[in-house]
């Protein structure tokens, strides 16, 4: 049933005299001045204005309210921010009170929300998941360490592509971008293809595609909390079938290396982050355990393969479209590591347009629109206006890069821009924040930065790309598809000519 429909149907049935309370003691009993925005309507309240593609309607409407404005959608008060100022005010100025996650019911699947350093509160348990990445899973140190294996997976990206090239077969290049990630993450935490273990690669993007599109839907049970109980939509049924199926291989591999462990009755010879996490918790089961260990999986996974895969893929296609940025990228690769050569780590601080062309990326094609939710722990204020306590906060990092005020033409793709600026993408400038800022900045950052230049500057220096036959540049689908992630709504699909050295 489509959601509007749902709407409609479910909430005047299981939340009539609630939302009419809700909207009356509203008008009685504020005490402070909420930002602007759109008039509610009784029961829905602006539930109807979010449309099928949220980030734009949201940035439609505040060019019409402002920067900060206020929604009443269903009966949950949300906060949306729109500029790189008010940004600044929610992830940095205010962090200590806007922390905390507004957990999706989606999320509620396995008792997710408990385990999952994405969603937890801040608190000891949160403090230490988040040092364990910091310090044992993606620290600069770690994966230095870990250059070799990040060498392998991409020279069988590159090996693929080439049999392509081989009989002019298109390349998926979202598909091939997330085999190659989700491969290499398997064998960085459970030294495993995981394709191997688990089945085709097709079937697990399918299920982990799923997770991240049931996670990014509009739910009603996020907009009327009553009706969590009868989850009207079967989002969290849905979402717990395909995330059940990710835990399961989780925990088979997990089982496996403890029945190993158990055998050799010594140190696991495994250098991977299952081998640190177990060792973890053999030292401090308060810090980690098996349960624990499955969850983290599962939230790096979900959050490292499909952000990943839809930037290299956006990139792609922002590139064919652009042939003067996309000559001036293989010129630079040609000059500085030679024709036909895969990039390694240690060429990417001499890449300047790569990076430029990966930040402009991100600025038009964040890859989570409107980050993840967070809540008011109390009143706080800003610009004289007050996010009540208890309010949904949303941050639109796809309106934010788009927003004239910060960016000269700010709808053009133009790499060019970065190549005399200082702005980076590791939240500190709230021009641009695709991965967050303060301290719920994405902990797996530099190790998908790392990712992003080397796929796309290899597949750029490796090979020349064209469309299929029959098909021209204005052909191209450049629409997205809104989801927990920014997917393209088609895929692109182009095939490789080898660059001889």
């Amino acid at each position: 049933m489509e959601f509007l429909s749902c709407v409609l149907l479910l909430v005047l049935t299981f939340t009539l005299a609630q939302a009419l309370r809700s909207l009356l003691s509203r008008g009685k009993n504020a005490k402070y001045k909420l930002p602007p925005g759109p008039s509610p309507l009784p029961i829905v309240g602006n539930l109807l204005a979010l449309g099928k593609k949220p980030h734009q309607s949201l940035a439609k409407l505040a060019q019409i309210y402002g920067p900060i404005m206020c929604l009443k959608l269903g009966q949950v008060t949300t906060i949306v921010v729109s500029s790189a100022e008010m940004a600044k005010e929610v992830l940095q100025t205010h962090d200590q009170f806007l922390s905390n996650r507004d957990v999706p019911h989606a999320v509620e699947v396995f008792n997710h929300e408990k385990y999952s350093m994405t969603f937890l509160p801040v608190s000891p348990q949160w403090r230490d998941l988040r040092k364990i990445c910091n310090t044992q899973l993606f620290s600069n140190k770690t994966l230095d360490a870990s250059q070799d294996l990040r060498r392998m997976k991409l020279q069988e990206l590159l090996h693929d592509i080439n049999q392509s090239s081989l009989i002019s077969e298109a390349v998926d290049i979202g598909a091939a971008a997330f085999n190659t990630v989700i491969n290499l993450l398997s064998n960085t935490i459970f030294s495993v293809d995981l394709f191997e273990s688990a089945g085709s690669a097709g079937d697990f993007k399918e299920t982990v595609t799923h997770i991240m599109k049931e996670c990014g839907k509009p739910n009603l049970a996020d907009f009327y909390p009553a009706l969590k109980k009868v989850d009207p939509q079967r989002i969290n049924s849905r979402n717990g079938f395909y995330a059940g199926k990710v835990i399961d291989i989780f925990r088979r591999l997990v089982d496996q290396r403890l029945k190993l462990r158990e055998v050799q009755s010594a140190a696991d010879t495994h250098n991977d982050m299952l081998n640190t996490l177990l060792n973890i918790a053999q030292e401090n089961s308060q810090e980690m355990d098996k349960t624990k260990i499955e969850h983290l999986s599962l939230t790096l996974f979900v959050a490292g393969t499909d952000p990943v895969t839809h930037t290299l893929e956006w990139a792609m296609a922002e590139l064919l479209q652009n042939a003067q940025a996309m000559e001036k990228a293989k010129q630079e690769l040609e000059q500085t590591i030679g024709k036909g050569k895969p990039v390694e780590e240690s060429d990417i601080a001499r890449l300047p347009y790569l990076q430029a062309v990966i930040k402009e990326t991100l600025r038009l094609h964040p890859p989570v629109p409107l980050l993840i939710p967070r809540k008011a722990d109390e009143n706080v204020e800003i610009c004289g206006y007050t996010i009540p306590k208890g309010a949904r906060v949303l941050v639109n990092v796809w309106a934010i890069g788009r927003n004239s005020s910060s960016w000269k033409d700010a709808n053009v793709f133009s790499p060019e821009r970065f190549l005399s600026s200082e702005i980076d993408v590791k939240g500190r400038n709230y021009e641009l924040t695709p991965f967050g800022s303060g301290r719920r900045v994405c902990p797996g950052l530099l190790f998908a930065m790392r990712m992003l230049y080397l796929m796309l500057g290899s597949i750029l220096n490796c090979f020349n790309w064209r469309l299929e036959d029959g098909m021209s540049i204005e052909d191209m689908n450049m629409d997205d598809n809104f989801g927990l992630a920014l997917a393209k709504a088609e895929p692109v699909r182009i095939i490789p000519e080898k660059i001889s050295n």
